[in-house]
Formats: structure tokens, C-alpha cells, sequence
């Protein structure tokens, strides 16, 4: 479907000490997000966008990331999406952690 952005790594001294979703910013958008995330240590990691029902749209991570916060900016302007609520879900070492965002037209 679509694509992210840019997932870009920050550099900090210090790792952080637990796993961390954080909310997407601007919420609501349109066309375009950024979500944010911490790790505390290296590992595989995947970040999904769902519909309200449950129905997976995309991964827009999955893959192996370093220990540190990661922001991933996504444009949305090639999904088809209606206006309304969406949840984006993270995976990492068996934990998951899933926020609402919204979608305006």
C-alpha cells in the first residue's frame, strides 16, 4: 500500500530503560504523522497500522532495530483511508503496545 517516510534513530548517552510507545503527533492528521518509539535494547520490532475492526492496513516497521528512540514519519496520502480512528501496534520482545490516532479528510 504505502510506504513510511523516514524512520530516523536519535542518538542519546543514555539508552532508555524501558519499551515506549508514544502518541503520534499531529493527532488528528492529514495526510501526515509521526510515531515515535523507545527500546531498551536491540531487537526485532513491528509497527502496524489497523482499522478500528481489527484489520491489519500495513506494517510500516518490521525488521531488526538498535537499542534507542526511533521516530518513523509517515505519509498516508497513497492509503485509502476514510476519516476516523485508526490503531497503530508495536511488537518488541513479546510485549505490544497499541494507541489510537485520527485521521481527518
Amino acid at each position: 500500500i504505502g510506504n513510511p517516510v523516514d524512520v530516523k534513530e536519535t542518538t542519546e548517552e543514555e539508552l532508555p530503560d524501558n519499551f515506549e510507545l508514544y502518541q503520534n503527533y499531529p493527532n488528528p492528521f492529514n495526510p501526515s504523522t509521526t510515531i515515535k518509539f523507545q527500546l531498551p535494547a536491540s531487537g526485532n520490532v513491528k509497527l502496524s497500522l489497523y482499522n478500528v475492526l481489527g484489520e491489519k492496513i500495513d506494517d510500516l516497521v518490521s525488521g531488526y532495530l538498535n537499542a534507542g528512540t526511533h521516530q518513523v514519519s509517515v505519509d498516508f496520502s497513497n492509503y485509502r483511508l476514510s476519516t476516523g480512528i485508526y490503531l497503530y501496534s508495536i511488537n518488541y520482545n513479546n510485549q505490544r503496545i497499541c494507541k489510537k490516532m485520527m485521521y481527518l479528510k
